[in-house]
């Protein structure tokens, strides 16, 4: 009786052996199914999850210890005087009482442990080494390595996802929050649309979690995840698995040294960036630039040989893969969402309600059903929470006491968002009304951010402030005199608007006008000719009629 196999493994196979030629009804009878699961496989729908059963205690387990332990005892002992699985088990039930387990579990226990202990203990071969050529087009390398940045301007730990074709040794790099399974898609992704293709043979991989669920014995056998096994179906991509541990880091070690040159010449000194978006887009470059070199023993550059590989890969899939996750949380009283373990804003007037969330590897985007609610960039680790002011300003309408406070107003101060002008603003807002009502004013403020660019809200606050206007309608206003001049000069002060002079510190002189005369001041010209009453002179005489003839005689 064979292994065995998930759903996502044999729709992958259906798919594999239909690319190489099967028809539907001979892969109906290889694998036993029926039509509409080879319809299903080949039209790349995702097949039902199974019930996952809990895994099993062993009646081993308590006595695994005691084995372990006579294991390494015999690290010490002659050669043939070391304990075999059948005496083992001998002891085993004189000396600890173990009837109620069997000697198949110990052999198969003590086979697969021995070597591990050996190993663990430096006993063994020594490492040995053969050189391997590789063939243009045909393997490929991946692996994660980490880095440290300055992101907006904190120290950050982030992870550089590579993937390096063996024989030119070209190599695509992004850089990612995390190392999870998102990022892994999506770094391939990345590269196999640089590259414009796949490798025919295989990609080197370690045992990372991404990719693989368990590792089957010391060997090359591997319990892969569900979503990796249907995304490298979808791709064509074959997997080979390094040896677990240390030992297998050679298998792969084009790309561990990749890593560290990459990491030694383009993070050295460490870069400062604004976000992932810039520092991706250095990496980018970076990567073209790398190219013009020459690894030792070639005679042309990466960029010659990657010329002459790169019409061998395998073509790329028509259709996309989401590389995302989906999740589905509900808001809090907080107006968050947690993902992952961080929480993140969300409108207040979502409180209550299941949104819809795609987790990406560096941003997360937030839907009600499919209309986009916000993105957030995605925070890495645990515990940490990115909150948007905007989010919360119809709450702070009604609670303007709980603005000066709250979260997400620092982490706006921090992100530049909530500017010193605002602050100057604010003030003189509270000193005039109040510190409700200045409050509210600056809510009202923040709120025009919703309907017109933050830099000219911005602008429209410096010059009310210089000019003492300390109303929401006065910033207004202003702003939309700033956008309709489009960076030319405000129109000349018109008679009945008040004229403010600035202090040197403050800058250049502002004006405020008033509405009515705004808006008269936009009137398109008036060319029509006056009126004339010319016409109406006629009325005057009555045919037959002298001047002074009276009525009537």
């Amino acid at each position: 009786m064979g292994k065995s196999q998930s759903k996502v493994d044999l729709y992958a196979a259906i798919r594999r052996d239909h690319r190489g030629g099967m028809s539907q009804r001979a892969l109906q009878r290889k694998y036993n199914v029926t039509w509409r699961t080879v319809r299903r496989a080949l039209d790349g729908q995702w097949p039902e999850p199974r019930r996952q059963q809990r895994r099993r205690e062993s009646r081993l387990d308590p006595y695994k210890p005691l084995i372990d332990g006579i294991l390494r005892a015999d690290l010490d002992a002659p050669t043939k005087q070391r304990h075999t699985a059948q005496r083992i088990f001998d002891r085993l039930v004189d000396e600890h009482g173990a009837h109620d387990i069997s000697y198949p579990m110990v052999r198969t226990y003590v086979k697969d442990r021995r070597p591990q202990i050996r190993r663990d203990a430096g006993i063994g071969p020594q490492a040995m080494f053969v050189p391997q050529t590789h063939l243009p087009g045909a393997e490929a390398e991946v692996d994660f390595g980490e880095v440290s940045v300055v992101l907006a301007g904190e120290m950050t730990r982030l992870y550089l996802f590579s993937l390096r074709l063996s024989y030119s040794g070209k190599a695509v790099h992004r850089v990612f929050a995390t190392a999870g399974q998102e990022a892994f898609f999506e770094g391939h992704v990345h590269a196999f649309r640089v590259l414009g293709g796949i490798p025919r043979r295989h990609i080197r991989y370690d045992n990372l979690r991404a990719a693989v669920e368990r590792v089957l014995g010391f060997y090359r056998g591997r319990l892969e995840a569900d979503r990796w096994t249907a995304f490298r179906s979808h791709w064509g991509v074959e997997a080979f698995y390094c040896r677990p541990g240390i030992e297998g880091a050679h298998e792969k070690g084009g790309v561990e040294g990749q890593i560290g040159y990459f990491r030694r010449n383009h993070f050295v000194p460490v870069p400062e960036v604004a976000s992932l978006t810039e520092l991706n887009a250095m990496v980018d470059q970076w990567d073209q630039d790398d190219e013009v070199r020459r690894l030792r023993g070639r005679t042309r550059t990466v960029g010659d040989y990657f010329a002459g590989e790169q019409h061998l890969l395998k073509p790329l899939p028509t259709e996309p893969f989401e590389t995302g996750r989906w999740f589905t949380p509900r808001v809090d009283r907080f107006s968050q969402i947690s993902v992952r373990g961080n929480a993140y804003s969300v409108p207040v007037r979502f409180i209550g309600r299941q949104l819809r969330v795609l987790l990406h590897a560096n941003d997360l985007i937030v839907y009600d059903g499919r209309t986009v609610v916000t993105r957030h960039e995605r925070l890495g680790g645990r515990n940490g929470c990115r909150l948007v002011l905007d989010h919360y300003l119809e709450a702070l309408l009604r609670k303007p006491g709980a603005f000066p406070g709250s979260t997400a107003l620092e982490q706006a101060r921090s992100a530049g968002r909530f500017t010193p002008v605002h602050d100057k603003w604010w003030a003189a807002a509270k000193a005039a009304h109040g510190d409700a009502a200045g409050t509210r004013a600056l809510i009202e403020v923040l709120l025009l951010g919703r309907h017109m660019d933050h830099e000219q809200v911005v602008a429209g606050l410096a010059a009310a402030y210089r000019a003492g206007a300390l109303t929401a309608d006065a910033v207004a206003l202003e702003a939309r005199k700033i956008a309709e001049s489009d960076g030319e000069p405000a129109p000349p002060v018109r008679p009945g608007t008040e004229q403010a002079t600035a202090t040197k510190d403050e800058g250049p002189t502002a004006s405020v006008t008033f509405l009515a005369d705004w808006r008269l001041s936009h009137l398109p010209p008036d060319n029509r000719p006056l009126p004339s009453v010319a016409h109406y002179d006629q009325l005057l005489q009555r045919p037959g009629r002298t001047a002074g003839e009276k009525e009537g005689s």
